[in-house]
C-alpha cells in the first residue's frame, strides 16, 4: 500500500478579507509558497483552517480551489469530517468529485459517540467514496478517543481507511494501536508538531503539521531527516523548534499560528469568532520565538 504522502503536510489556514470573506487570492500565494518550500502535502480545512466556522460552501470552495491551484504536484488531503455522518459522507463525496487526493476524517464532537457508533460512522462515510481515509484522533477538541481497538478494527477491515492522524499524545495507545494492528499497513502521522521525532520513530510517515505554515522547508527538513535515519539531524531540529511549537500554541490554535503569518507580513487576515486577537502579552512571546528561529 502507497502511503498518501511521507514527510510534512500542512495544515494550512484559511486567508481571510478584512470583512472576513474567504480571501482565495491569498489562498493560492500561500499554496504556492508552501509547494516552493518543499512541503509535502496539503491539508485543506482542517482545525488550522478553521472549518468549523466556515460555511458549507466556504468548505467545499476551499477545498475545491486547493485541488485546483496544487494542481496534482502533491497530494491535497481535505478535511471532510463532520459530527453528522450524513454531513461527512455529502462533504467527502464532493471533496472525491473535486479530485482531492485523500481525506481527514475527524472523530464526532459534541455528540461525541460510543467506539461501535465510531465504528459505523467512518465505515459509512469511508464506503460513500473511494478515496483513502485518515482518521483524526484528537480528543481535546471532541471530548472522546478513538481507542486502538477501534483503530485497529477500522484498519484492518475497512479497506480504505488506510491510516490516523494522531494528536492524542497517548503513547500508550499509539503502542497498543500498532500492537493490535498486528503488522497490518495503516499508516500514523503526528498531529503534534512537538511530538515529530516520538512518533515516527514508531513508524510514523510523518506529520500534518501547523509549525509547517510558518517554517515549511524546515518541517519538511525534519521529517527528511528521520525518513533518512538522520535522528541527531532530525533531533537537533526538533529540539530547535521547541520554543516556537511552544508559543503556537499558547493560546488555541489556528489564532498564534495565523497571528504569526501577520507578523511575517502574509496578510492572512483575521480570524472568525469566537477566535479572536491574541493577548498582548502572548503576542510579544511569539515574536520572541519567533526572532529566536529566524523567520522574523
Amino acid at each position: 500500500m502507497e502511503s498518501i504522502f511521507e514527510g510534512s503536510g500542512v495544515a494550512l489556514i484559511t486567508p481571510m478579507n478584512d470583512d472576513l470573506t474567504v480571501n482565495y487570492e491569498k489562498l493560492e500565494e500561500l499554496i504556492e509558497e508552501q509547494i516552493a518550500e518543499g512541503t509535502d502535502a496539503l491539508i485543506a480545512c482542517g482545525t488550522t483552517g478553521e472549518a468549523s466556522t466556515l460555511t458549507h460552501e466556504e468548505h467545499l470552495k476551499v477545498i475545491q480551489r486547493s485541488v485546483e491551484i496544487v494542481n496534482h504536484r502533491i497530494p491535497v488531503v481535505a478535511g471532510s469530517g463532520s459530527n453528522s455522518t450524513d454531513t461527512a459522507v455529502e462533504m467527502s463525496i464532493e471533496a472525491e468529485k473535486y479530485g482531492s487526493d485523500a481525506l481527514l476524517l475527524v472523530s464526532p464532537y459534541y455528540n461525541k459517540a460510543t467506539q461501535k457508533g465510531l465504528i459505523h460512522h467512518y465505515t459509512e462515510i469511508a464506503n460513500a467514496v473511494k478515496l483513502p481515509c485518515l482518521l483524526y484522533n484528537i480528543p481535546s477538541r471532541t471530548g472522546l478517543t478513538i481507542q486502538p481497538e477501534t483503530a485497529a478494527y477500522l484498519g484492518k477491515n475497512v479497506p480504505n481507511i488506510v491510516g490516523m492522524k494522531e494528536a492524542s499524545g497517548n503513547f500508550t495507545n499509539i503502542l497498543r494501536t500498532l500492537e493490535f494492528l498486528d503488522g497490518h499497513e495503516f499508516d500514523l502521522y503526528s498531529g503534534n508538531d512537538d511530538q515529530i521525532i516520538p512518533l515516527m520513530s514508531l513508524g510514523a510517515k510523518g506529520v500534518i503539521s501547523v509549525l509547517a505554515c510558518v517554517a515549511p522547508r524546515k518541517t519538511h527538513e525534519l521529517c527528511r531527516a528521520m525518513l533518512d535515519g538522520d535522528v541527531r539531524k532530525a533531533a537537533a531540529m526538533q529540539i530547535e523548534a521547541a520554543e516556537l511549537i511552544h508559543q503556537l500554541f499558547i493560546e488555541v490554535n489556528p489564532i498564534p499560528v495565523k497571528t504569526a503569518l501577520n507578523l511575517m507580513g502574509k496578510e492572512v487576515g483575521p480570524l472568525r469568532l469566537p477566535l479572536c486577537e491574541m493577548e498582548p502579552e502572548h503576542i510579544e512571546s511569539l515574536k520572541s520565538a519567533m526572532k529566536e528561529y529566524g523567520i522574523l
